[in-house]
């Protein structure tokens, strides 16, 4: 179980800007680790936005501190910065990898993408009360709310994957195919995965295009 509480150049919470970011948001949270995993969860995903377009195949993009510096992310490091967090206070991490069929996208990311399965979404896994919980902090809660999707709860109990519908019933998301657990992230495996799915989105010198805007506004139509 020890190398699940490591940090790594990825789960970096020994950088000082994300410990004064953990310690800020566990001020005045009983030191108890479900309540205090709770709080982290909705740290990372509220205040982090989601957003595809940002994607960047260096390394140094998909590590908990990238993304807590960026301020808006995609779901691997989203769920990387959760986990370097939890790791942080002695509760130990995992990644999950997936690829998922997102059913409420907007037209230019399916467009972008040529496609409706997002491969590789990344959520983190918890050690709590004995056992291992999913969570997933990607979408935020601004976004929920322009795609009429209640925001992704987590009780640090149940798992918390994605809502398999929005509030009018329509399907949401469902997960296609599952590519495992990891104790860090797997930057090749991932590159390689996207650019299988995705090899238009890279130019020839393999690096991505880069593209402007956000999912937030493809919703909004601001």
């Amino acid at each position: 179980m020890e190398h699940y509480l490591q940090p790594t150049a990825f789960f970096d919470y020994n950088q000082p800007e994300l410990k004064a970011w953990i310690a800020s948001q566990l001020e005045g949270v009983p030191e108890h680790p479900v309540e205090q995993a709770k709080v982290l969860y909705l740290a990372v995903r509220d205040s982090v936005s989601y957003n595809p377009y940002v994607f960047r195949p260096e390394p140094e993009t998909f590590s908990a501190s990238y993304a807590l510096k960026a301020g808006e992310s995609y779901c691997i490091p989203k769920a990387v910065l959760l986990g370097a967090a939890a790791r942080a206070i002695g509760i130990p991490s995992r990644l999950g990898l997936a690829d998922v069929r997102n059913h409420l996208s907007s037209p230019k990311l399916v467009e972008w993408l040529r496609s409706d399965i997002f491969r590789m979404h990344g959520f983190i896994e918890l050690y709590l009360n004995g056992r291992w919980v999913k969570a997933t902090p990607a979408f935020n809660k601004q976004l929920c709310e322009l795609m009429k999707v209640e925001p992704l709860e987590f009780d640090g109990v149940n798992d918390s994957v994605f809502q398999e519908y929005t509030e009018s019933g329509k399907a949401h998301m469902e997960y296609v195919n599952d590519h495992g657990l990891f104790d860090d992230v797997p930057h090749d495996f991932i590159l390689s995965g996207i650019k299988a799915a995705y090899g238009h989105l890279f130019l020839e010198s393999g690096s991505p295009e880069a593209v402007e805007g956000s999912l937030e506004k493809d919703i909004s139509g601001s």
